[in-house]
């Protein structure tokens, strides 16, 4: 054990393996649909060396892919926390901070699947962010409070890294922020917002649904007033079971617009803190935040797989597995692939440095092939064991030890530490 001390008082971290793990810090603080605020410093020590809590949430709908993520935490509404690792003794180097994905619905980034202890001992200094989810996080009902919050969230995350990393031997300096699937669409949001410039210099992106992105105003309208007519009670005062029951509400009338509705909750474009349009807001930024991003080869198959519609394939044989595998690789071309593809295009057009990547590896009788979630086990050294995605089988250590290297590579250095702009896992 030892104490370190940060803006929001000092801290009980535990030292083991070689590494500094600080659980469950709080950055900030917020009442129900308000923007948060810094967390007051505590003036006695405070523990540490416990796991934070995530965002009330319903059970996610990829616990089928890669096995139930948060199950071990407790969930309540004051989840503004983050967790730390860093080697010991680590002094000036390189910051990675994580956010996590699930629709902007599920997920917390104080799971046990996302420790990420192999990728500290890659020499970098790891956060892992919690912030808020689905109604609680970026749809208000009418009248009741600001929009965008879970984003604000994680803006206020980025500043308390910006003034303690030191403490843990990061370096503020040298900043990337990186996420999976919302955590990545999180990151290209991050990288519009005006209030995030300055807070990082290089991002990764990983599966972020781009191409679910567009003609979303009149979902969310449909959503917000669904929201607002399902709450017989006081928004700022109902239950937590009843933000959630109007959530499920709001889910439900989205399933009308199509492909959109893949991702019902999400930022917000025009209302703070982003601007009104992503690709200008995304244009002004390339020249300054170097940025990694890709996919996975099958990113959509599990929903695909997971569409009422696709027990027609299953009654067709083989040949019914044959055109789902060619629907998914549709699916994935149109929401992923061709997305990332025009984003690093119109990246490098206006000056800035980019790569891409696409995982291509998948284990012996994955069900659901190289898919959405599939590259998480080989970053994070959590217990996957129970992820259905893996079919039984465990990661090939080769790999992910390089996909670790990469992407520590890519947080010292930036580009120029790729041995390609266009990488493949295999």
């Amino acid at each position: 054990m030892a104490t370190i001390d940060t803006t929001t008082g000092p801290l009980r971290v535990e030292h083991r393996d070689g590494l500094t793990h600080a659980r469950g810090v709080p950055y900030a603080t917020a009442e129900r649909f308000r923007p948060p605020r810094p967390a007051p410093r505590s003036a006695t020590v405070r523990d540490a060396t416990v796991r934070g809590p995530a965002c009330p949430q319903d059970p996610s709908r990829l616990d089928n892919v890669n096995g139930p993520i948060i199950d071990q935490l407790e969930q309540r509404e004051d989840c503004l926390v983050l967790s730390v690792t860093a080697p010991i003794e680590a002094a000036g180097l390189p910051v990675m901070v994580w956010f996590h994905g699930g629709a902007y619905l599920s997920g917390g980034g104080e799971a046990p699947k996302y420790d990420p202890d192999d990728l500290a001992r890659e020499g970098v200094v790891v956060v892992n962010v919690t912030y808020r989810l689905g109604v609680l996080g970026y749809l208000t009902p009418a009248g009741a409070g600001a929009d965008n919050l879970g984003l604000l969230d994680q803006i206020a995350a980025l500043f308390w890294v910006r003034d303690n990393i030191a403490a843990f031997g990061g370096d503020p300096e040298t900043v990337t922020v990186f996420g999976q699937s919302a955590g990545g669409d999180s990151v290209l949001a991050l990288i519009a917002a005006p209030s995030a410039k300055g807070l990082f210099h290089r991002a990764i992106v990983q599966s972020a649904p781009t191409g679910a992105r567009s003609d979303r105003t009149a979902m969310t309208q449909a959503m917000r007033a669904a929201l607002t007519g399902h709450l017989d009670s006081d928004p700022l005062t109902a239950s937590t079971d009843q933000i959630l029951a109007a959530q499920r509400h709001a889910i439900a009338v989205a399933q009308k617009f199509g492909v959109v509705s893949g991702l019902p909750f999400g930022p917000i474009y025009g209302l703070d803190p982003l601007p009104i349009t992503l690709h200008q807001a995304l244009a002004e930024a390339a020249p300054r935040v170097e940025l990694l991003i890709g996919y996975t080869r099958d990113d959509a198959a599990p929903f695909v797989a997971m569409d009422p519609r696709a027990g027609a394939f299953a009654e067709l044989g083989p040949l019914g597995r044959r055109i789902e595998r060619f629907v998914a690789r549709r699916i994935t071309a149109k929401v992923f692939g061709d997305a990332t593809t025009e984003l690093a295009r119109n990246w490098n057009d206006v000056g800035g440095d980019v790569a891409t990547f696409r995982f291509d590896w998948q284990p012996p009788d994955a069900p659901f092939g190289a898919c959405h979630c599939l590259e998480l086990p080989l970053l994070f050294n959590g217990d996957w064991s129970d992820a259905p995605m893996l079919a039984g089988h465990p990661v090939p250590t080769s790999l992910a030890a390089e996909v670790r290297r990469t992407w520590a590579d890519f947080a010292r250095r930036g580009t120029e530490a790729l041995p390609t702009r266009t990488l493949r896992f295999h």
